[in-house]
This record gives C-alpha cells, structure tokens and sequence, in this order.
C-alpha cells in the first residue's frame, strides 16, 4: 500500500510540473529599446522556457502607434523572430544572446530596425542604429531621443 501510495504521488507531482511547464509559468519579461526607421521604441519581450517568446513595442513619440511580434531561440533556425506594426509593416529579424536575458538585434526586410532586450539605456547604445545627431536620453519606458549638444572642446578659449 505504501508503495501505491508513493506511484499516486510522484505521478501527480510530475503532471503538475508538465502542466506548469505548458502554461509557461517558467518566463521571463523585461525590456526592449528599438529604433525603427529613426523612430524610438520602447516595450518588453517575454521569453519562456520552451525556446519561443512575444514582444510588445511603442512609440515615444507617435501616439498609437505599436509592434508586436514573436520570437524563437531555435538551434537549426538562430535566434529570430517576426515584427508586425500598426502601419502594415512586417519586419523579420535576427538576434544575438549576450546572457540568457540580454541581448541585441536587427532587422532584415522592411525597414531599419535595431534593437537591444534586457539592456539599460546607456548599455543599449552601442548596439543601437541612433539617427544621426540623436542620443538616446531617459531611463526605462521613459526614454527619448534628443538633438545631441556638441561637446565643449578642451582647447577652445573660455569666456
């Protein structure tokens, strides 16, 4: 009787686990910075266990404007994954892992597109295509970009 006892209980702890594991208890989200066609983005990508994920991105500056998408992390295909926008556009991209929460990508088709996942603003710029004379500003989902100030040079007389 013990021994059933212990059978029942281990098959109930392991389809437990299985259905946790299908209900994809075992994600992660957090954030992603994009810049499409010069445009910034903001949003968060939420990867899950079984190697496939989602991401949700908007405008900072054009009210309504969204992208949302899917991912995989797929050995035989790389990392990439689909980009839909609310203008009709669709943009395919690949990524690169940096850790198992952080990263960076581009776009192939449809327009410029880089973006960083799991990133801070300031390490995010690296890998970002910025428009020209732009610095990404701000921290969070409170991020902009604004008109780059010159930098004083150290020669230049003081007034």
């Amino acid at each position: 009787m013990r021994k059933l006892l212990i059978i029942v209980v281990a098959m109930w702890a392991l389809a437990g686990w299985t259905g946790l594991a299908r209900a994809q208890f075992f994600s992660s989200t957090g954030p992603v910075i994009a810049i499409l066609d010069g445009e910034l983005l903001v949003g968060d990508a939420t990867g899950h266990l079984g190697g496939w994920g989602t991401i949700k991105l908007h405008s900072t500056s054009k009210a309504g404007f969204t992208c949302t998408g899917e991912f995989s992390t797929a050995d035989a295909l790389g990392d990439s994954g689909r980009l839909r926008c609310g203008d009709g556009a669709t943009l395919t991209f690949h990524f690169q892992r940096l850790s198992m929460l952080r990263g960076y990508g581009v776009g192939d088709a449809g327009g410029s597109l880089s973006f960083t996942y799991g990133l801070t603003a300031a390490e995010s710029v690296r890998y970002l295509q910025l428009p020209l004379g732009k610095e990404l500003i701000g921290e969070g989902h409170s991020l902009e970009l604004a008109a780059k100030l010159p930098l004083a040079r150290a020669d230049a007389p003081h007034k």
